[in-house]
């Protein structure tokens, strides 16, 4: 499979001491999953981190803002920014949290659920597609290492 312009990098770049610097490592393969990703959900209109905000809206666990801000690791403003531009598009709504009459939760509307099945496939051929170096096996580990490091245990 040929590879991505993102990807290539320059002889002399790929050999400083940054290509083992793990943290720069995960940078740089976010980074070209990042572009990858948006370039994939770019039919669909959205980009991966409104993506992402819709998925969480989707589900059952009816997120506020702040929820999202924490879970996404981002500003809040950005999320309200997110937020808005889904909700001006018809894909989400605010709704009062029934357990703190103070905040909302961001819930997707029907047309945002269709959006979310829609765009799914598209994302998963692009992470695949970014993945492709790497073995089933491979993947599954990688998934594991990241999801340990993403959600430490308490």
């Amino acid at each position: 499979m040929p590879k991505s312009a993102d990807a290539v990098a320059p002889p002399g770049l790929r050999a400083s001491a940054l290509a083992d610097d793990v943290s720069f490592l995960l940078a740089r393969a976010n980074a070209i999953a990042l572009a990858a990703g948006n370039a994939a959900l770019a039919a669909h209109g959205l980009k991966a981190r409104s993506y992402s905000v819709l998925v969480l809206a989707s589900g059952d666990a009816r997120p506020s803002q702040r929820d999202l801000a924490e879970f996404l690791r981002l500003d809040p403003s950005q999320v309200v920014s997110l937020v808005d531009e889904l909700q001006s598009r018809h894909l989400v709504e605010r709704q009062p949290d029934p357990s703190d009459r103070r905040a909302n939760v961001v819930v997707a509307t029907d047309a945002g659920r269709e959006l979310v099945a829609a765009a799914r496939e598209a994302a998963r051929l692009a992470e695949e597609r970014v993945h492709a170096e790497l073995s089933a096996d491979e993947r599954e580990v990688l998934t594991d290492l990241l999801r340990r490091l993403a959600f430490p245990e308490d």
